[in-house]
């Protein structure tokens, strides 16, 4: 069954832009495997369920960035419902899929109530994370055509949720996701690749001012 979605799950991915493209896809897979791996509790996770909750927990971002939807989460949920259903899953674990994928999204005011759930957004949110994730941040800025950075936009006064420019995100949000991990495995992790990204921000500003 896994691999019957996930050959029904890359056509969503067609001509997505490459913050949000297939190769995001494989790498949160990548490290879904890890947290399960170390993660204490692990014999005790359906780890179908978060295999298939991570190919499927995108698929409606292309619509979203296109402006065809609102939610990329909750059309995802519905949609890989109707792909799990097509595919022959039980009933208990169509839900459970669903209920990963809803949670995924940072934004969204819903949590996670199953390991399962919180696995793929430990998974999700470290790939916005480190080396990655900053590449991916500039990526998708560039697609959206914000600006790098703006000196009459400062952080402390930019009011918008995800920062008006790539600096700024990197500042307002993704500074924020190792303390919104919710296993230890996730924290430990997230420490690290955090501490990249204010190294790199370090460098960045001394680089403004001309010192660096």
């Amino acid at each position: 069954m896994l691999e019957t979605v996930r050959t029904r799950a890359r056509p969503y991915f067609e001509d997505a832009p490459p913050a949000h493209d297939w190769h995001h896809v494989e790498r949160v897979e990548t490290l879904a495997e890890t947290l399960l791996e170390r993660h204490p509790q692990s014999a005790s996770v359906d780890d179908r369920v978060v295999s298939l909750a991570v190919l499927l927990h995108d698929i409606g971002r292309n619509k979203e960035d296109r402006g065809e939807i609102d939610d990329h989460a909750i059309w995802g949920g519905w949609e890989a419902g109707r792909i799990l259903e097509a595919v022959g899953a039980a009933p208990e674990t169509i839900e459970h899929v669903k209920h990963c994928i809803r949670a995924h999204r940072y934004s969204n005011e819903i949590d996670p109530e199953t390991l399962e759930a919180k696995l793929l957004c430990d998974a999700d949110n470290l790939d916005a994370l480190g080396a990655v994730g900053i590449a991916r941040a500039f990526a998708h800025g560039g697609t959206l055509g914000s600006p790098v950075y703006d000196p009459d936009v400062p952080v402390a006064a930019d009011d918008t949720s995800a920062g008006q420019t790539q600096y700024n995100h990197l500042r307002k949000k993704i500074l924020d996701l190792p303390d919104r991990m919710y296993t230890d495995v996730g924290r430990e992790l997230a420490r690290t690749r955090g501490r990249f990204v204010r190294t790199y921000l370090e460098q960045f500003e001394g680089e403004l001012n001309g010192k660096r």
